[in-house]
């Protein structure tokens, strides 16, 4: 055979060998044995639990009392535990599924308006400032290498809680003409500076040229809470502080009853808000212990009214999370609790936790016609499909108030304690 000849043959078989692998993909008996997951996660309950069906004579087998298959298109979860299923063709298995079933985890979803109030670890330093001293104008604390977003946790071995107790410590150390020993928290890092406190010439006062903050309050909305346990999640995301932008790191803090007055509505480019009242020192209904990424969490001390859901309603989890209708509640006017429709855009089912899980868009006419779309102080409200809680409001598309990320519910309850994963008696 001519040389040149058994090259091109070699080219063209190896050419048709290529396509044929990339081409198995899209086979459609190929494209289904795909899309069939390799693990199941799930709830017991009368749900059947849907798998894709693998077509012709396929069917679903199990010799495990805890599930039940029904014909090639999925399962019903009847008991905890540990189970595999095996689609079956012609009585041969062709795929297996491991199947972990988990006991029902029923949460009361919230929806109502609340105040919050954070007390730092610390206080935080949100700015410098200049000080008008003997030698000049400076900065001590900017010289010291304090950074705006440091929290100041100790100073000269105290530690610090409040801005009321940095004060007397700086004037003392300015009149002994003492150098301040001062420890930072800078994100994981512990950072020891010394900090020398200038006279002020104009108000005769001993300055440290920071601008420090011990406390933030707003509003949000509550997403669930655990009758068991007590444990809450509200808000979806992390508080972060207005200045510098950077999420608090708390010692405590307080949420309380909450009235809306007014809504100021959204429009392309502008995110809408929520006014709403509260006091601080009056209907204190609960404590908070955490603030994550995934929202506020403590403890309430005594359960909150929503109206209509009242009683305890179950989870979803990521995956059983589905494209199309769906609820949001939350507050408009006053205290009033009220339901909205919306259309849940996309879903990522996660495997570790992560916010922006879902992209949601408000369908509900009234709530376009009052708030524009999702809006400030909404965000937790709780997200409801087919009689489950899937998760929560969170952020506001700027350029489309009317769409925004959701986050999925099972990283909510994760970050408060509540134990869907049954780990407790696993160990």
């Amino acid at each position: 055979m001519d040389w040149n000849k058994e090259n091109k043959l070699r080219i063209c078989s190896g050419m048709l060998i290529l396509i044929a692998l990339l081409a198995i993909p899209f086979i459609t008996p190929i494209q289904k044995y795909i899309s069939i997951p390799t693990d199941i996660v799930t709830f017991e309950g009368q749900t059947p639990v849907e798998l894709p069906e693998f077509g012709g004579n396929a069917s679903l087998n199990t010799a495990d009392d805890s599930i039940q298959a029904i014909d090639s298109s999925g399962f019903y979860a009847k008991e905890p535990g540990e189970s595999e299923l095996f689609y079956e063709v012609a009585g041969f298995p062709v795929k297996k599924v491991n199947v972990s079933v988990l006991e029902d985890v029923e949460v009361i979803p919230g929806g109502q308006s609340i105040g919050v109030q954070l007390n730092t670890l610390g206080v935080l330093v949100v700015g410098h400032h200049l000080v008008n001293g003997p030698n000049g104008t400076a900065s001590p604390g900017e010289e010291a290498d304090i950074k705006v977003g440091d929290m100041i946790v100790e100073i000269n071995g105290e530690p610090i809680k409040s801005m009321e107790e940095v004060k007397p410590l700086v004037e003392e150390a300015g009149k002994n003409q003492e150098n301040l020993k001062v420890t930072l928290k800078r994100g994981d890092e512990t950072i020891d500076t010394t900090l020398e406190p200038v006279l002020d010439k104009k108000e005769n006062d001993y300055k440290i040229g920071v601008y420090i903050r011990d406390s933030a309050a707003g509003i949000g909305t509550m997403t669930f809470y655990d009758p068991k346990s007590h444990n809450y999640g509200a808000l979806g995301h992390v508080i972060s502080d207005m200045d510098t932008q950077k999420p608090i790191e708390i010692n405590d803090g307080t949420i309380v009853r909450s009235s809306v007055t007014s809504i100021e509505k959204g429009n392309n480019g502008t995110p809408g808000e929520k006014q709403a009242k509260f006091s601080l020192k009056e209907n204190r209904i609960g404590t908070i212990t955490k603030n994550s990424p995934f929202g506020i969490f403590g403890e309430l001390n005594n359960p909150i009214e929503n109206g209509n859901y009242d009683e305890p309603m179950p989870v979803a989890l990521s995956h059983e999370v589905e494209e199309g209708p769906a609820k949001i509640l939350t507050v408009l006017e006053g205290e009033k609790v009220e339901e909205f429709d919306v259309e849940v855009v996309s879903s990522v089912p996660q495997k570790f936790p992560a916010t922006k899980g879902m992209v949601i868009q408000i369908s509900d006419e009234r709530l376009l016609d009052k708030t524009g779309g999702i809006v400030q102080g909404m965000s937790g409200s709780p997200i409801i499909q087919n009689g489950k809680i899937i998760g929560a409001v969170t952020h506001v598309f700027v350029n489309d108030p009317t769409s925004g990320y959701g986050v999925h519910i099972e990283w909510m309850l994760q970050e408060a304690g509540v134990d869907i994963y049954n780990q407790e008696k696993a160990s």
